[in-house]
């Protein structure tokens, strides 16, 4: 015990004293959308674990970390001594502390027969936006993707306080965004932890959960796999704590190490048990996530622009008609239609800091959700180095990063006739009219329309097989477009597929996601 504290700062005095583990700090300022600390030297002989922390701010997250590290260090009531790993983000200033999202907490004591991985997730559920979830899923994909990052998880760890009888909109916003992150085959590995726990059974907690349909693991009762965990640990106890309760006999402090020791003995027997599962089909699921948002995004501009052009086709063909005998008699006329053309604007600031955005297509690519990466070609719409969203998937040195965005805006334009056939000069002709090929422009039109729609209908239906949380707000909140936009182009099938996906979609369900229009709004 001496050796550890010889490694620490001690942070406050008293029963227990506090001790702050002096760790090492990594990617601070690099690259990466996270940052790592980590305590000790990682030991490849010894077992290892990786969970992830999930909790609404003031669940008691933080002090549930601090007592993992305290139960591998195997602190003891009478040590009177508590060690913390975590520390505060709050006060860092820096570019890009301000975009980190998680914090990756490597736990490798020599004290411990088992070295441990902590994904901890501030912020979900984040009254701050939905663009700092998004900024979640981005930073787990990165950590997933890099050489030195996580590719198998044990335990994805939903934190939650005993004494709740209903999940607030805000904790199944929060569920539900972290199970839309993973594949179906992860959810025999995500257990629940209750915090502020008497040691009681959470009957009411439990029941909030079952009907709330959160998807974890269960035991042979088919009842949901949980541990439980009082986090009074670490305050500094008083003489009526040290005193005895008359009901059982027991110190409160006794009754809060008691309490948690049973609960860090129970979840780290299930780490020695549990069968870990690797992220493929996780960073598959996140991808194809992000790909649904970019394409419906970049979908409902270029289908407002298209449905501005037809318009103006239209227009267009009826001044045709209009003017048929000067059309015979080769006069000239003049028209007036209403067309539509892009400007750049700033962006609203409160729903994203930047776009990528292409300057051949004068179109939004990436937004919103486009925030980490400084290289443009690093962008997750980027495959090799072109884009997938716009038009012409054109490459990405034609893309711009900055606080502007395209938006469609549309004018009155008196036309001549003779420059309208100017414009077609050598497309007419045997026995192709005018009229015929503005005829061709409105299908060629509608084709690419109809192609955009089905791709976000495919990435729906992908999501639908391989994600865990398969009726999750992500797709909830895109659903009526998709429907609308698939009657238009009469697909019946595929609507009837969507429309069965709102049938089933519960309370929880709908709850989540308006938290999330209010988050958006």
């Amino acid at each position: 015990m001496d050796k550890i504290i010889d490694q620490c700062i001690r942070v406050e005095g008293g029963n227990p004293t506090r001790y702050l583990l002096q760790t090492n700090s990594d990617n601070l300022n690099q690259s990466e959308p996270f940052r790592k600390i980590t305590f000790g030297e990682r030991d490849k002989y010894k077992p290892h674990k990786t969970i992830l922390m999930v909790g609404e701010t003031g669940t008691g997250k933080t002090t549930l970390i601090n007592a993992m590290i305290n139960y591998m260090l195997s602190v003891k009531r009478e040590d009177k001594v508590w060690f913390e790993i975590t520390d505060d983000q709050s006060d860092r200033t820096s570019a890009h502390s301000q975009t980190i999202s998680i914090t990756v907490y490597g736990f490798y004591p020599q004290e411990s027969k088992t070295d441990l991985t902590i994904i901890d997730t501030p912020g979900y559920g984040d009254t701050r936006g939905a663009d700092l979830d998004k900024q979640i899923a981005e930073s787990l994909l990165s950590l997933c993707k890099s050489a030195e990052g996580i590719h198998e998880i044990d335990a994805v760890c939903l934190v939650m306080m005993a004494h709740q009888n209903r999940l607030s909109d805000r904790q199944r916003y929060i569920f539900d965004a972290v199970q839309s992150l993973f594949g179906r085959d992860i959810a025999e590995n995500i257990i629940l932890l209750f915090t502020h726990s008497t040691g009681a059974r959470p009957k009411a907690a439990l029941t909030a959960v079952k009907e709330a349909k959160v998807k974890c693991a269960v035991n042979d009762k088919n009842q949901p796999v949980c541990f439980l965990f009082d986090n009074c640990q670490s305050e500094t106890a008083d003489e009526e704590d040290e005193e005895e309760d008359d009901e059982d006999h027991e110190p409160r402090m006794d009754q809060s190490w008691n309490c948690s020791f049973r609960g860090m003995a129970g979840l780290f027997k299930l780490l020695d048990n549990i069968k870990p599962k690797g992220l493929e089909m996780t960073r598959n699921v996140v991808q194809k996530r992000k790909q649904l948002e970019a394409n419906i995004s970049n979908l409902k501009e270029r289908v407002q622009v298209m449905e501005l052009k037809l318009n103006e086709l239209k227009q267009t063909q009826a001044a045709l008609e209009k003017n048929k005998e000067h059309i015979t008699e080769n006069k000239n006329f003049e028209y007036e239609v209403e067309v539509p053309y892009k400007e750049k604007v700033d962006i609203d600031r409160s729903v994203a800091k930047e776009a990528m955005c292409c300057s051949v297509c004068e179109e939004n690519c990436h937004y919103p959700g486009c925030w980490w990466v400084s290289k443009i070609k690093w962008c997750s719409v980027m495959k090799a180095e072109h884009c997938r969203v716009c038009s012409n998937k054109c490459h990405y040195s034609k893309h711009v990063k900055e606080a502007k965005i395209y938006k469609t805006k549309t004018k009155k334009e008196k036309r001549k006739y003779e420059d309208l056939k100017k414009k077609y000069d050598g497309k007419i002709g045997h026995g192709v009219s005018l009229v015929q090929k503005l005829e061709e422009e409105l299908q060629e039109l509608e084709k690419e329309k109809i192609k955009l729609v089905i791709e976000a209908f495919d990435c729906v239906e992908t999501l639908q097989m391989i994600a865990l949380n398969t009726d999750s707000v992500i797709i909830l909140l895109h659903i009526d477009f998709l429907i609308k936009k698939l009657k238009e182009i009469n697909e019946p099938e595929k609507v009837e597929i969507l429309e069965n996906i709102k049938k089933r979609v519960g309370e929880g369900n709908t709850a989540a996601l308006g938290y999330m229009t209010r988050l958006l709004n």
